[in-house]
């Protein structure tokens, strides 16, 4: 299937896994897919930005909806008199900045592959559907992020609730990287 992605599709999934080693991820999902998309130029970026979403404010969404994620639960260290902000500050100060994320995330050495997640698997298997709906003969930006709008997963999430702010929809959003593709 990766050799019917074009150049913007590959630099994606290739970037995913960048975006993941970045974030300290130990697999890469769907959303660290949508960061890489997002920041891709192409039908799917301009799509995006036709349908009156700000791809910086997108990735901000993305980034923050992965790190909510994070082992250490500010809430419940509160209720027990533990003051998260104060302990990564301190820790900062004498160890760095992000030194307590470092401390408890995967190492990932250079080169060494990061596993996609299922619903990261699903989004591509549903992007060349996209692709096949379309009679396109290669997958390209959009038709991922058409697959993420219909994976059913945290991307598709992160995206669909940016679009509804944006006053905008799926069906919008589908109409727009069809155009984005066609004058291409």
């Amino acid at each position: 299937m990766f050799e019917r992605f074009t150049k913007e599709a590959r630099a994606a999934v290739v970037d995913a896994q960048l975006v993941a080693r970045e974030l300290r991820s130990a697999r890469i999902d769907s959303r660290h897919l949508l960061i890489a998309l997002v920041g891709s130029p192409g039908p799917a970026s301009s799509a995006l930005r036709d349908v009156g979403l700000d791809p910086d404010a997108l990735v901000v969404a993305a980034r923050r909806d992965i790190s909510q994620g994070e082992p250490l639960d500010a809430e419940a260290l509160a209720a027990v008199g533990v003051d998260l902000d104060e302990i990564r500050r301190r820790t900062d100060e004498v160890f760095g900045a992000g030194a307590l994320d470092r401390a408890g995330a995967p190492e990932h050495r250079r080169g060494k592959h990061i596993p996609f997640t299922a619903d990261a698997k699903k989004t591509l298997e549903l992007a060349l559907r996209e692709s096949v709906r379309l009679k396109d003969r290669g997958i390209h930006g959009g038709h991922l992020l058409l697959g993420l709008v219909r994976a059913d997963c945290p991307g598709g999430r992160v995206l669909e609730t940016a679009l509804l702010a944006a006053g905008t929809d799926v069906p919008g959003l589908r109409t727009a990287v069809e155009q984005a593709h066609s004058a291409a």
